[in-house]
């Protein structure tokens, strides 16, 4: 099953008032399986960027300058998530974000049937823990070392993992990962015989044998089997 995973940087917490997207991340994945292929657009908001969003995302006014507006990349986003369930960490905020700036250009919204919210996923999975991206890559075991800042691309790849997790995905890749490695090192190993043995049955042995086949009939499956002339 084809989802995207993805994520959104904003200058404030409401589109309601004003604010805007200024990173949009997305991930492929397959079967929970990234494919590679990446939505990443650093974004012009067309406003200021205030101080306690710069704290949170380390993204400036002035290293926006330049970079297309959503209205010039939305076509593109809308083709690559297509119809895809889309996977988003506490998705309604990202969700609002994502159909404030559709709305903007007069575009239909992304509905909440294609939201898959990996907080709510977590908070059922384990609850009364803390599901905070940092505290689920903390319990699965996953680097996020490289988040010093929230960064969307970022924080989408590490999210493809966590919802792998949460789904058991990653288990399943792995066994079969682990059955086809068993299947191919015992094909590796396995040692291909010149030419057959000679049959260790004594001559007595066939003929007894080949007595009682004879009186299973002529359709007898073991007919079959008895030896030919001159090997026995």
């Amino acid at each position: 099953m084809r989802e995207i995973v993805f994520d959104t940087e904003t200058t404030g917490l409401d589109p309601a008032s004003g604010h805007r997207i200024v990173e949009i991340g997305c991930i492929e994945i397959l079967n929970s399986i990234p494919t590679g292929q990446t939505f990443h657009f650093y974004l012009d908001p067309e406003r200021d960027m205030p101080e306690e969003a710069f704290r949170v995302h380390g993204i400036s006014a002035e290293s926006l300058i330049g970079k297309p507006k959503f209205a010039e990349i939305a076509e593109k986003f809308l083709v690559f998530v297509g119809d895809a369930m889309l996977v988003a960490h506490n998705a309604e905020f990202d969700l609002r974000f994502v159909n404030a700036e559709l709305a903007m250009l007069g575009r239909p919204p992304l509905g909440l049937e294609r939201i898959v919210d990996t907080l709510a996923l977590a908070r059922r999975r384990h609850p009364g823990s803390p599901a905070s991206l940092d505290a689920l890559c903390q319990r699965y075991g996953i680097d996020a070392s490289r988040r010093t800042k929230h960064g969307a691309l970022l924080d989408a790849e590490l999210l493809a993992e966590i919802y792998a997790e949460l789904t058991g995905g990653r288990q399943t890749s792995l066994l079969l990962q682990t059955a086809a490695v068993s299947a191919q090192r015992a094909a590796a190993v396995r040692p291909v015989r010149p030419s057959p043995l000679a049959p260790l049955i004594a001559a007595t042995e066939w003929a007894a044998h080949a007595t009682f086949v004879a009186t299973l009939g002529d359709k007898a499956i073991w007919r079959r089997y008895l030896p030919k002339s001159g090997e026995a």
